[in-house]
Formats: C-alpha cells, structure tokens, sequence
C-alpha cells in the first residue's frame, strides 16, 4: 500500500506548491487531525486557534497518517498532524513539508490489545493469530518493533490493514484476535481485551513514536504570523494540561468536552492524557525535537521502514523536514 503511495505521491507534488498558493486566499484553512483526546480539542472547541491566527479553521478528520500525506501533497491540506511513522515516509517521498512542533510522544494511548479467551499471554502467543491496524501508522510501525524484539517473522501473523473504526468493527464480529491502536478505538477493545503491549515499551526497545504538527513550507513561509499564533495557542493548551493534571478528571468541564469532541467516554479520557507525554515548547526547542533529535528520530524510523520493506529507499538528510522557527518566536 505504501508504493502505491509514493506513485501517487508524484503525481500530487507537481500540483502542491500552487495549491498552497491558492490555500493563502481561501477564507477557510484545513487543519488535519486524528481526534486524539488531547487538550488542544479544548482550545479548538474555544476556537482559540481562530482568535489566534484569524483564519476560519476547517477540523478536518483523518483516519490514517497516508490519507494525511496525499491530502498534504495535493495542497488540500496545509497543516496537520501526523504521526512520526507517516511522516518518515512523507519526508522520505519528498512532500513538502515540515515538522514545527512534536503535539506528543505517544505511550500507552497506543497499544496492542489482545481479545480474552484468545491464549494470547505474551508476544510469542501471536504466530498464528491476525492482528488489526491502520497500516503505515505509528501503530502499525509499533507493531512491527513488537514483533521484530520478539523474533517474530511478519509472515508468522496475519496483519491486515483497518481504519481504527473498521478495527473495531471487526474485533465486535470477532474477526481479529488483536489489535494496536489509538483512542477512542483502544477503549472499545479494551471492554472484552487486555494491553498486552503499549507504545511506551516499544519506544524503549528502541521504536519511539510520537505525532507531530507538520506544515506545507510555502504555506508557512506566507503566513509566518499565523503560523506563530498557531504553535503558541497549541502549546498554551498543552500547557493547561500540564499544569495540574490531576484536576482533569471525568467529571472535569475539560474532560467532558474531549469526550464530546472525540467520542471517547469521559472516565476513560484521565487515563488517555496520562499516556501521551506532553513536551513543553522550550523543552523541545533546547532538547533539539525541533532540529537534529527530531531529524535522526525521522530518519532512524524510515531505516526500519526500509528495513521492513514499507518503503525503497532512505533520504541523506531529514534536516530540511524540522523547523524551529515558529516555536522559537511563540516561545518568546
């Protein structure tokens, strides 16, 4: 699926930059997003990023990174999120775009859940079982680390490619033995499943995951004021958060408006939050998320890509896919 990508990819890029041109005077502006239950969904519910910026912003919801790339690369979208796996491979395709600020490192808000009664005890007990995930996601790349520091082959299991909605959908019909994926899906699965693994421990076998905000670089070249007002708005949100998680509990006004947004139940979304991990704007400007770390973190992920044969060929130079220009100045 992701060579097919890269063909349509091509295709798409010869019609990028004007498309961004022609973003510039829309009234409207298409802000991609995964409905993660985040903080910044109540900064959007506010509509502080409106205030902010001035643009009438467009929440448009994606169901895969790879949706994302093709809308980016066409120009139908100018600024998104995207998890880091998607994004190795935009990067390694050549989409013009740019990472400008990490929106979190994903723990255990993404996990593999095993249905009860399966025997699926440990990693081991998958060979032979399918296992649903939305290919080409930081999911499916988690996976993949998973079953690679368990000498597990990728032919041993029968990984088939699903939208989270479509993954529940088929582990209600019992179609599936497991699945990794995000919130809200996650939850669904975990009423009749057990996490038998989360991204938090596949990160530290050697396989982070993280989502990041990405942008079209002429778009952003032309809207630097916004685009600043953007990623101070995102960080103040973030920042709410950090500031006493504990008082983000299920019956929270915060709370109840990402479950509103994101259809994830209230008591559920506490335990969500406390499995991302929020980077504070300074934190990833002086940590170098938003230069050479977050640069080898795309380009050590497109070499297991290429390793795992996802993707043909790995780029020299990630540098030019991470900026910290806008972080910097909404940071002052």
């Amino acid at each position: 699926m992701l060579k097919k990508l890269a063909a349509v990819l091509s295709a798409s890029l010869a019609m990028a930059s004007l498309s961004a041109g022609v973003a510039g005077a829309q009234e409207t502006v298409i802000v991609g997003h995964f409905g993660n239950p985040t903080p910044d969904q109540v900064a959007a519910a506010d509509k502080k990023f409106e205030a902010a910026t001035g643009w009438t912003i467009d929440w448009r919801k994606f169901s895969a990174g790879t949706d994302v790339i093709a809308a980016m690369a066409s120009g139908d979208v100018n600024v998104a999120e995207l998890g880091s796996s998607p994004l190795a491979i935009a990067a390694t395709q050549g989409v013009d775009l740019q990472m400008f600020m990490v929106a979190e490192v994903i723990g255990t808000a993404e996990s593999l859940i095993v249905r009860n009664g399966s025997g699926i005890k440990t990693l081991a007990d998958l060979k032979g079982k399918r296992i649903g995930v939305p290919i080409g996601s930081t999911s499916h790349f988690s996976l993949m680390g998973a079953l690679k520091h368990a000498g597990i082959d990728a032919g041993d299991v029968t990984i088939m490619n699903m939208s989270p909605d479509q993954l529940v959908a088929a582990w209600q019909q019992g179609a599936i033995d497991a699945g990794f994926v995000w919130e809200p899906a996650q939850g669904k699965l975990l009423e009749d499943g057990t996490r038998l693994v989360g991204a938090d421990q596949t990160a530290e076998w050697g396989y982070p995951t993280f989502d990041a905000w990405v942008v079209n670089k002429d778009f952003a070249e032309k809207h630097k004021d916004a685009m600043i007002a953007f990623t101070k708005t995102m960080a103040e949100a973030n920042g709410a958060y950090l500031a006493d998680p504990a008082k983000w509990t299920a019956d929270s006004e915060p709370v109840k408006i990402i479950a509103e947004r994101t259809g994830a139940a209230p008591d559920q979304v506490p335990a969500v939050l406390s499995g991302y991990t929020f980077l504070p704007l300074k934190e990833q400007i002086d940590s170098g998320w938003l230069g050479e770390k977050g640069a080898a973190a795309i380009a050590s992920t497109a070499e297991f890509l290429k390793s795992a044969n996802r993707i043909d060929t790995v780029a020299k130079d990630y540098s030019p896919f991470v900026t910290d220009e806008y972080a910097k100045a909404a940071a002052k």
